[in-house]
C-alpha cells in the first residue's frame, strides 16, 4: 500500500521535473490571454502586474475590500470591478482567473471558476484542509481546465538544477532535512478601524461567523478560520521542495509545537517547530518571526555523502566529511523569479499541457503542514494513512 502511494505521488511529481515552455510568439501578435483577479490584496496585485508584464490583459478585478479594488484598477486600465466573484465569472471574454484570496476562499472560488470553464492560477496553499485538498483534486480532474498552483519554486532554474544534482546521487542517502524560515517581523496586531468599505459577510464566506474586527481582515493569515497560519503558508513552499528532492509523498506522521510570542492578538503561532516522519528520512520545519539570524528561508539536506543548502540566493553543496571539505563542490547563485511560473501557466493555457505545479503537487505539498496543524491542535502525534485518512 505504501509503495503504491509513493508510485502515484512520484508520477504526479514528475510533471514538474522540467519546465514546459512555448515561445511567446506562439500566441500571435494580437492573441493575448485575458484574465480576471479574484482577491486583489497585495499578493493579487503583484501577480496581476507580472501577468501583464508577460503580455496578458487584466479585464476584471474583484475584492470584498473597496480600497483593494481601486488599487487594482490603477494597474488595469479598463478592467471592470466586482465585489462578488460569481459576477466576475459571468463576464464574457475572460480566459482565466487568478485566485489570491484568503485560504478559506480558495476552494469555493476555484470550484466556481471550474464550473465557468475558466483556467486558473491558484495561490498557495492550495487548500484550507486535507479534506479540501481531496475535493480540489477531484474537481479539477473532472474538467479539462488548466490549474497552476502558485508554488514558483517548481519553475525556478536554481531549484530544478538542485533537484537534478540530488537525483544524480551527489548527497548519497538523505536522512535528515531541515527547512526553516526566520524573519524578525512579529508585533502586536493592529486592530484600528479600516479605511474604506469592507463587505464583512462576503469576506467570512462559509467560515464561522464573528463580529467584525479589523485585525481579522487585516491579518487574516493569523486566524484559524481563514488560514493554516505560516505552517501552511510558508510550509507549502518548503515542504514541497523537501518532498520533490527526496522523491517522496506526504509524511507518515507529524508532531508540532508552537506559541504566539510577540504577535499579540494572533491565533496562529509566530514561533513553531514540526517534525515529520517519512519512510526513509525525517524532516524538521521551524519558523521564527521574532529573530532574523539566517534571515529568510533555507532548506538543508543532509546525506551520507554530502550536504546541500538551498535558499533565496541559490544553493551550495559540501562533500562529506565536512570538516575536511569546507569549500562547496557545487554552487549556483540565482533567485526565484515569479515570472517563470506565470509564463509556464500562460504557455500551458495555450498548449493544454500539464503545468509545473498541478493540483496533485499542491495537495502533496500542503499535506504535511495540514497534518502538523492537526498535531498542534490535538497535542499529539498525528498519522496519515496511505488512503488519506488521519489517525
Amino acid at each position: 500500500m505504501e509503495q503504491d502511494r509513493r508510485n502515484f505521488l512520484a508520477t504526479s511529481l514528475a510533471f514538474a521535473a522540467a519546465p514546459m515552455f512555448v515561445p511567446r510568439s506562439a500566441w500571435g501578435a494580437n492573441d493575448h490571454l485575458t484574465y480576471g483577479v479574484i482577491g486583489t490584496g497585495g499578493r493579487g496585485r503583484y501577480l496581476s502586474q507580472n501577468f501583464q508584464k508577460l503580455g496578458a490583459k487584466c479585464v476584471a478585478v474583484c475584492d470584498v475590500y473597496e480600497p483593494n479594488v481601486e488599487k487594482a484598477l490603477a494597474d488595469s486600465a479598463g478592467a471592470k470591478k466586482y465585489v462578488d466573484y460569481r459576477e466576475l465569472l459571468r463576464q464574457e471574454g475572460i480566459d482565466a482567473v487568478v485566485i489570491a484570496t484568503p485560504d478559506h476562499q480558495h476552494y469555493p472560488c476555484l470550484q466556481a471558476a471550474l464550473d465557468a470553464k475558466k483556467d486558473v492560477y491558484l495561490e498557495k496553499p492550495m487548500s484550507h484542509s486535507l479534506e479540501e485538498s481531496a475535493k480540489i483534486v477531484e474537481a479539477v480532474r473532472r474538467t479539462k481546465q488548466i490549474v497552476q498552483v502558485g508554488m514558483q519554486r517548481r519553475s525556478a532554474e536554481l531549484v530544478i538544477k538542485g533537484k537534478q544534482l540530488v537525483d544524480g546521487g551527489i548527497l548519497g542517502k538523505i536522512t535528515l532535512v531541515k527547512p526553516q524560515w526566520n524573519w524578525n517581523v512579529a508585533k502586536e496586531l493592529d486592530n484600528s478601524p479600516l479605511p474604506g468599505k469592507l463587505d464583512w459577510q462576503r469576506f467570512q464566506g462559509a467560515a464561522r461567523d464573528h463580529e467584525m474586527e479589523p485585525k481579522r481582515f487585516r491579518y487574516w493569515r493569523y486566524f484559524w478560520d481563514y488560514s493554516g497560519g505560516n505552517m501552511t503558508d510558508q510550509g507549502t513552499h518548503l515542504m514541497d521542495v523537501v518532498q520533490w528532492f527526496t522523491n517522496s509523498g506526504p509524511p507518515r506522521s507529524a508532531i508540532s509545537y508552537g506559541q504566539v510570542s510577540k504577535m499579540i492578538g494572533s491565533e496562529t503561532p509566530d514561533v513553531f517547530c514540526a517534525v515529520f516522519e517519512y519512510p526513509d528520512f525525517m524532516a524538521t520545519w521551524t519558523l521564527n518571526y521574532t529573530n532574523s539570524y539566517d534571515n529568510g528561508w533555507s532548506i538543508q539536506f543532509q546525506g551520507d555523502k554530502g550536504t546541500m543548502i538551498v535558499d533565496e540566493d541559490g544553493f551550495r553543496i559540501w562533500k562529506e566529511p565536512w570538516k575536511e571539505n569546507r569549500e562547496p563542490i557545487e554552487k549556483l547563485e540565482a533567485t526565484i523569479p515569479i515570472e517563470s511560473h506565470i509564463q509556464n501557466f500562460l504557455d500551458c493555457v495555450k498548449s493544454r499541457k500539464e503545468p509545473n505545479a498541478p493540483v496533485e503537487v499542491g495537495a502533496n505539498a500542503v499535506a504535511g503542514p495540514h497534518l502538523a496543524n492537526l498535531a498542534f491542535h490535538q497535542h499529539r502525534q498525528v498519522y496519515l494513512g496511505a488512503d488519506g485518512r488521519v489517525s
